[in-house]
Formats: C-alpha cells, sequence, structure tokens
C-alpha cells in the first residue's frame, strides 16, 4: 500500500511527534506536581532518560506513546501497526520495545522502580485513578 502522503508531508507531520514535552506527558506532570510530588525532567544519568525522575526515592515514570513503544494491550487502539512499509516499521518498532526492555532491567539493577503510564490510560482514563495509582506507587515504600 502507497503511502497517502507526499515525501514532504509526511516529513512534516513526522518533524512534529515530540520525543519530550509530548501533551500525554505534559497531563501526567501537571497531576503529579498537584499532588504535591517534586521531581526532575528527562536525566541523561539515569538509563532510559525517563520523563520523571524522583531521585531521593530511586523512582522513574515514562509517560510512553502506545504506537511508539508497541502497547501489548490488546483493547488499545494507539498500537496498530502501520498499514504500509511494515518491512521498515516493524522492525523499528520493535526495536523501542526491545530498548525499553533493556532499560528496564538497567533501572531494576541500580535499584530504581519505574512506572509506565501509557498514552490511551492519559486520554481514556478517569484522571483521578490515574493519580491514585501514581500516588500509590511514588508513596509506597520498596523492599
Amino acid at each position: 500500500m502507497a503511502d497517502t502522503l507526499n515525501p514532504s508531508e509526511r516529513s512534516e507531520r513526522m518533524s512534529r511527534i515530540r520525543s519530550k514535552d509530548s501533551k500525554p506527558e505534559l497531563v501526567v506532570r501537571r497531576l503529579v506536581h498537584g499532588m504535591g510530588f517534586r521531581y526532575r525532567l528527562h536525566r541523561k544519568e539515569v538509563p532510559g532518560t525517563p520523563d520523571l525522575v524522583f531521585g531521593k526515592c530511586k523512582k522513574v515514570i515514562f509517560v510512553h506513546g502506545c504506537y511508539w513503544h508497541r502497547h501489548g494491550d490488546s483493547s488499545c487502539t494507539l498500537a496498530r501497526l502501520p498499514k504500509s512499509r511494515l518491512d521498515f516499521w516493524l522492525p523499528k518498532l520493535e526495536r523501542n520495545a526491545a530498548r525499553d526492555a533493556e532499560n528496564s532491567a538497567r533501572l531494576e539493577a541500580l535499584g530504581w522502580s519505574e512506572m509506565v503510564v501509557w498514552e490511551c490510560e492519559v486520554r481514556k482514563s478517569n484522571i483521578s485513578q490515574l493519580g491514585d495509582r501514581i500516588r500509590k506507587f511514588l508513596c509506597d515504600e520498596v523492599d
């Protein structure tokens, strides 16, 4: 199946995809800040460059896009595969998911706890439920 956009249109559309400060990430940041938690952003010295880093308690939150990070939930409609150029996209997206798993293992080995918030959770969930989940993650002590 051919791309429905010409190369310059496709390039312009892809350039609008953000790796930092995405809409779901900003929602999570406002929510966490509103709960009174303070954090650092995108710390490069922490494996995976997490979106939110809580250094004192060694916890991190990643806000993952369902498409780019291959959300495994079968009810998530945002994690669909593209219809064209699967030979290019499938290995790329699988490598993203493999890199996430590697970063998760590195974080665990260093004694960090991680939480992943998926884009679809931010979009369709009750924000108070997401806030409860985040609060539980941040307030529970790790043994």
